[in-house]
């Protein structure tokens, strides 16, 4: 078999892989590596962080679905400082690569004091900027939501970093392409779809929902062909790199999602279910590229268009 070419650039940044554990799914990093070398990977996308420490969202929190599960973690983290003076050392230690931070807030100021923080950290080579939060000073309605928004937020955190800025985007949306059009306009170097869809669960022994918060993130491979749809719609409409998440599994799902347009693509769920999912897919790429004849994975990156 001929040498396979896996590496892919975000942004001038140079990955080995595409391959990189989701936001949420994968914690500060380091909690992996007693499973596997985690210096495989493409890169991580850690553990979403906020201004101030978050316990979370009341239990249970985790509910199981066909094909997938729903969550309500509600951004449990320590807060940015305690992640840049705690987390970002331990996870160093074993990690040599770019990282991605992934960033929420719950107002403009927010996020732009966080992503400040963050894009002085010298590992830090990418920051993902999470716009499904709620907005507080907009009575609750997530920034993701409206193309105004979207557009704000981006322009803040642009005006304080010096490092790329990948917006991630909500899926519950009735236009994507308007939202992804908005961030690129407000100055995105990427954008990063999807984040996950909203489901719910009853328990039909107490007639009541599942999850505390009654409703919560679905994730899983079931949202695959929703996150595809996505991505291959916002790739016709800019002309910034995009990283596919949602429901990616497998190899095959990876050369696929760059098919639709992705330059790179998180996987989440599978972690959950299998903590050596994306060590795994890494290592079944180079035979899924020979199978369909691919010998660089940088030259299919939206091939189905």
């Amino acid at each position: 078999m001929v040498e396979k070419n896996l590496s892919v650039t975000l942004s001038g940044v140079q990955l080995d892989n595409p391959v990189i554990p989701a936001s949420g799914t994968f914690g500060f990093g380091y909690e992996f590596t007693e499973f596997y070398d985690i210096n495989i990977l493409g890169s991580i996308s850690f553990k979403g962080t906020t201004k101030d420490a978050r316990f979370g969202n009341p239990l249970p929190r985790i509910a199981e679905c066909k094909n997938g599960l729903i969550n309500s973690i509600g951004l449990q983290n320590p807060g940015i400082e305690k992640v840049i003076s705690d987390e970002l050392p331990k996870l160093r230690k074993c990690f040599k690569k770019p990282l991605i931070a992934n960033i929420s807030g719950f107002s403009i100021d927010e996020y732009k004091y966080c992503c400040e923080k963050i894009d002085k950290q010298k590992q830090v080579e990418i920051i993902e900027v999470n716009i499904s939060c709620p907005n507080v000073h907009n009575g609750g309605m997530a920034f993701g939501t409206s193309a105004e928004a979207a557009k704000e937020v981006t322009k803040a955190v642009k005006s304080v970093t010096t490092k790329p800025i990948y917006v991630k985007l909500t899926p519950n949306v009735t236009n994507i392409v308007e939202i992804a059009k908005a961030c690129e306009e407000g100055g995105a170097d990427g954008i990063v779809l999807i984040n996950t869809m909203l489901g719910m669960r009853i328990n039909l022994k107490t007639k009541k929902p599942v999850i505390a918060n009654k409703m919560g993130g679905f994730s899983g491979p079931a949202i695959f062909p929703v996150a595809l749809r996505m991505v291959y719609q916002v790739y016709e409409a800019v002309n910034i790199p995009i990283i596919g998440v949602g429901g990616i599994e497998s190899a095959e799902d990876v050369i696929e999602m760059m098919l639709a347009g992705a330059s790179a693509v998180q996987v989440g769920a599978a972690n959950l279910k299998n903590p050596y999912a994306c060590k795994e897919i890494i290592e079944d790429l180079p035979k899924v590229m020979e199978k369909y004849g691919v010998q660089s994975l940088s030259d299919i990156i939206g091939k189905a268009h």
